[in-house]
């Protein structure tokens, strides 16, 4: 072994210990933050396009200023509000510290 491999060998336990010490601390509070994220992103389209849905928040101008840069997003929105779901079926998965 010389050292080159021993310096192989540290980068990769660093790595290991760093994708650790990531799942330990930080893992839960990202996957939170993408789910606000999307919570945030579903009630600024219900706010702009909510007239697609029959709820008309913001009028139709705005929406249509909007428009070509959500177009891709609409369609798998729409999906997303019209989804049956239970109550409390958002977090069920969660264990909160646990």
């Amino acid at each position: 072994m010389n050292g080159n491999d021993s310096t192989f060998v540290a980068r990769g336990w660093r790595r290991a210990l760093r994708e650790f010490m990531y799942g330990m601390s930080g893992y839960e509070i990202a996957q939170q933050a993408l789910e606000i994220r999307a919570s945030m992103e579903t009630l600024f389209m219900l706010g702009v396009f909510g007239d697609m849905l029959g709820v008309p928040i913001l009028p139709p101008y705005y929406g249509l200023r909007l428009l070509p840069f959500v177009v891709p997003q609409v369609e798998i929105w729409k999906r997303s509000v019209l989804r049956e779901r239970e109550l409390g079926s958002d977090h069920e998965n969660h264990l909160h510290g646990v």
